[in-house]
């Protein structure tokens, strides 16, 4: 065995620098002394000097500490920090959009306790990505690492805010929940930044009038150890207990939060999922309908990535508005969002995003909408809700794949002359089907970060859905 290779503090960074955030494993990847530098690096690349960065963080054991060394980062390179303390992550967009201040949220989301990572945003909640800052930021913090960080003459300071109260309210302005039914909702924050925000939002503990929802709580008590499940409700395993109260209880809903509370994911009166691009469709058409009662004539841009149902973009266009295919990527939709005025749009991994809302993604106010439009109509969720899903999803198949460009080479051949094919976002094919015939379509794309394609297939039903699935599942793994 030979000795075991000693990675330099740039090494480490570089390897935690991920296409939209930095993430990796705590004192591994990510030590102190890194997020000092990237802190500074992040002053200089966005010319925060002189002007206010909020830091924020989630309840993971190393949040606070890093939270601090980033701080140290910000004040040496002359930045003033506003630490906002515990936050969930679209309470730090929050932030960030209200104050117009550049913005640092420490959080790994979703992934195990080992991991931390940082959302870093510019003024107004504006994202940054590999290609629009992020790499340069990872780069100036390298040479940090190398050489030290030099303080600038006038170091900057540090401030405390609460934002709680603001962004609760903020948020219940945009979706009134006070006229709507009585409904009893379980909501399973994992132990994550859910268990802070939904108190606040649909409850009083922001010391805001009572709702006419009555919130079940199932595991609100924050800790970053995550000892009942993951907090990652795209896992199906990690939706069982909130199956199983939404039942117990009788409840009209359930709502799980992952870890840093940006995404939400919504069960029926059954415990049965509805869908991400059920919710996408559900929340454009009360968007749509604000937007035209200002402006009839208005017809308003609805993002939606290539994931999401084909009924996505049907009832928008029903609606009177224009739906935009997008390729998948919060960053990337978050900069189309700003860019062409969208006033919604929403991914099949539960993040949804709001015009006013900076063009960031709040689970939040998703759940709001389904709320208010659940309690605005006496039908069941499942009933409603199967109203938004008239098609057949297969939900994302994961498959290691050793060599991606081989199996595209494959599934391509297999369906030449039954396909049409585009590349916007790894393969997609949708099959050429006489009139009369069921219509499907596919996508796989190549992970990120790891040797795996995804598939996500869609059928006008499930004996289309599930035969097109197996095929291609076989073509990938042969």
């Amino acid at each position: 065995m030979g000795a075991k290779q000693v990675r330099s503090a740039a090494e480490r960074l570089t390897a935690a620098v991920k296409t939209y955030d930095v993430r990796g494993l705590v004192d591994v990847d990510l030590t102190d002394e890194i997020i000092e530098a990237v802190g500074a690096a992040f002053v200089d690349e966005i010319n925060a000097e002189g002007t206010e960065v909020v830091v924020g963080h989630d309840m993971r054991d190393s949040s606070p500490r890093f939270a601090a060394a980033f701080s140290a980062g910000v004040r040496a390179r002359g930045g003033n920090v506003v630490a906002i303390g515990l936050c969930s992550t679209d309470e730090s967009y929050f932030a960030s959009g209200s104050m117009d201040a550049a913005a640092a949220m420490f959080t790994a989301s979703h992934n195990p306790s080992v991991y931390n990572g940082i959302k870093l945003s510019r003024p107004g909640a504006q994202s940054l990505s590999m290609d629009t800052g992020l790499g340069a930021i990872r780069d100036r913090a390298i040479r940090y690492l190398e050489s030290g960080i030099p303080t600038v003459d006038a170091p900057g300071t540090e401030r405390s805010a609460d934002v709680l109260s603001d962004y609760a309210r903020a948020l219940r302005a945009v979706v009134p929940l006070e006229q709507i039914r009585p409904l009893r909702i379980v909501v399973d924050a994992g132990n994550g930044m859910g268990g802070m925000t939904v108190p606040a939002v649909l409850g009083e503990a922001a010391g805001l009038a009572a709702l006419p929802v009555e919130i079940i709580p199932l595991y609100f008590e924050l800790d970053g150890t995550f000892p009942n499940h993951e907090a990652n409700p795209l896992d199906p395993a990690n939706l069982t207990d909130l199956t199983r109260a939404v039942i117990e209880h009788g409840a009209d809903a359930g709502l799980a939060f992952d870890g840093d509370a940006d995404r939400c994911f919504v069960v029926d009166e059954n415990g049965d999922a509805v869908s991400p691009s059920a919710v996408t469709a559900i929340v454009a058409v009360r968007e749509i309908a604000r937007e035209r009662e200002s402006d009839p004539a208005a017809r308003p841009l609805v993002l939606h990535n290539l994931i999401t149902s084909r009924f996505v973009p049907e009832i928008i266009e029903s609606r009177g508005a224009e739906p935009v295919r997008t390729r998948v990527g919060h960053s990337l939709i978050k900069a189309q969002m700003r860019d062409t005025g969208a006033i919604f749009g929403g991914e099949h991994s539960a993040h949804y995003y709001f015009r006013d809302f900076w063009g960031a993604d709040n689970g939040m106010l998703a759940a709001m909408h389904v709320l208010a439009e659940l309690g605005s109509q006496p039908l069941p969720l499942s009933e409603f809700s199967a109203e938004f899903s008239p098609y057949r999803q297969s939900g994302e198949i994961n498959s290691t794949v050793d060599d991606v460009p081989l199996a595209y080479a494959r599934i391509v051949e297999a369906f030449q002359g039954r396909a049409q094919f585009d590349e916007m976002d790894g393969l997609t094919a949708t099959g050429i089907t006489p009139e009369g015939e069921p219509f499907w379509w596919f996508n796989v794309r190549p992970s990120n970060t790891e040797p795996l394609l995804r598939l996500n297939v869609e059928g006008e039903d499930a004996a289309t859905m599930e035969a097109v699935r197996d095929e291609v599942l076989s073509l990938i793994r042969a």
